[in-house]
């Protein structure tokens, strides 16, 4: 399992973690990032990666 924290300071809405997600793990909310199907977390890292505002972490949960 993962966890997923999107910080709503940096995050622009720019919705590429959304697209990009393969689990469809993402919607935009006001303009946010909002994680609404952590469970369906693949952990490939993509949303991470196409995060040019660095607002997304993906951990593996202990």
């Amino acid at each position: 399992m993962w966890q997923i924290k999107v910080d709503t300071e940096k995050c622009d809405g720019c919705g590429e973690c959304a697209e990009s997600c393969p689990g469809e793990v993402y919607e935009l909310v006001e303009n946010k990032a909002t994680v609404v199907n952590e469970e369906e977390c693949h952990g490939c890292h993509t949303c991470e990666d196409v995060c040019e505002a660095d607002a997304i972490t993906v951990e593996e949960k202990e």
